[in-house]
């Protein structure tokens, strides 16, 4: 494929999520700086869309959004209010993760065709859920090696899935000698250090994950603003592990309101489980970005939660989270794993097929209801963001 010339792709147009944030993406601008154009860069979405559609059945798609009435009725919402879902488990991967690694992969491609990376460095990720998933379709899509460091306790299922995909897998057992936190983090890192590229979706690790991840606020504005749509939402819940879908859907919310379409920002609620919930201890610990990362952000012991794709042990983008928390007035919330158990049958049986994970959201939902927030009550127009399908 040359620089200057596009391809036609049906499945990239102008509601694809990197086509039409383009102008905004920091890879797009970096590609642009070198000299690849418009076109080319389009060329590249497609090219690489089309490789991940051929791999799990899906590319990258603008996700649905819209009033659950089933998950409205269950949880005595009147018709002026409700609950919207954004639902993300028919996007590549089965969930957002797929939204920030793309950015990285659309960098290092554009390098390749720039002729600035001659070689291929492995790819590297620590993970044993969505993200690792999402990456590893991602590695395989572009014929691109991965290695995937995953705790002990992974099930043999789901690193089946992982082998599927031609990933190499490493179990990661603590070592005598290992300083406190993920033991796959800690290999992870040694892995960055002896030159493999970071494939996450920490942005402390590799800032540009934060760049793709953002195209779901964006996305999110759109449809709340969108002539059918609610036009406005109090709040959004939105599940918290490492932190940076959080982060990133409340950057582009903030963005979305401060250049359009939104007229009011919604409150984003962030959620985590009672079994692991560092992000709720920083934020009553009064934490912001001049604070000292040790003191704020300490390691969980025995995460534990039905939900296990947000037991990070360290929410690692804590400082985007807190900063979009606090920019539109909302909260932290922690929710008890009976509302964890709760949530994912509630949204079975409104017709998601989602993971407790990806149902997170809905628990805090719960929590906020159950605590009768002065801010949600059944007039209330509230959104949930469902992402990570059953495995």
């Amino acid at each position: 494929m040359s620089l200057g010339q596009g391809v036609a792709d049906e499945r990239v147009g102008g509601a694809h999520p990197f086509v039409a944030n383009d102008q905004r993406l920091a890879w797009a601008a970096a590609a642009a700086a070198r000299g690849m154009t418009t076109a080319a860069r389009h060329a590249l979405v497609a090219e690489l869309d089309a490789a991940v559609a051929e791999v799990d059945g899906t590319g990258f798609v603008t996700t649905p959004f819209g009033r659950s009435d089933a998950l409205s009725d269950a949880l005595g919402f009147s018709a002026e209010g409700g609950v919207w879902v954004k639902d993300e488990t028919g996007a590549g991967g089965g969930s957002q993760k797929a939204r920030h690694l793309f950015s990285i992969l659309l960098h290092l491609r554009s390098l390749e065709l720039l002729g600035e990376l001659p070689e291929r460095p492995p790819l590297a990720i620590a993970s044993c859920g969505n993200a690792a998933l999402a990456a590893a379709t991602l590695a395989r899509a572009a014929e691109w090696p991965i290695d995937v460091y995953v705790p002990t306790w992974m099930s043999d299922g789901f690193g089946e899935r992982l082998d599927d995909l031609a990933a190499t897998v490493h179990r990661c057992e603590r070592r005598a000698d290992d300083p406190p936190g993920d033991p796959a983090m800690l290999r992870f890192r040694e892995a960055v250090e002896a030159g493999a590229v970071p494939f996450t979706v920490q942005g402390p690790e590799n800032g540009l994950c934060l760049d793709g991840g953002r195209t779901i606020g964006w996305e999110l504005g759109d449809q709340i603003a969108a002539s059918d749509g609610p036009h406005r939402l109090d709040a959004v819940f939105v599940q918290v592990g490492g932190g940076a879908f959080a982060a990133c859907l409340a950057a582009g919310l903030v963005q979305a309101a401060d250049s359009g379409p939104l007229a009011t920002l919604p409150r984003v609620m962030a959620v985590q489980a009672e079994g692991c919930a560092p992000l709720a201890l920083a934020w009553e610990r009064g934490a912001d970005a001049t604070s000292d990362w040790s003191e704020v952000m300490t390691p969980w012991e025995n995460p534990t939660s039905l939900a296990d794709g947000i037991l990070d042990d360290e929410t690692y983008d804590w400082i985007g989270v807190l900063e979009g928390v606090r920019a539109t007035g909302g909260d932290v919330v922690v929710a008890a794993e009976s509302h964890i158990v709760r949530a994912h049958q509630l949204a079975h049986d409104a017709g998601f097929d989602a993971s407790p994970t990806g149902t997170a959201s809905l628990a805090g939902l719960l929590e906020a209801l159950e605590a009768e927030d002065a801010q949600v009550g059944s007039e209330s127009k509230v959104a949930v963001v469902v992402s990570g399908v059953t495995r």
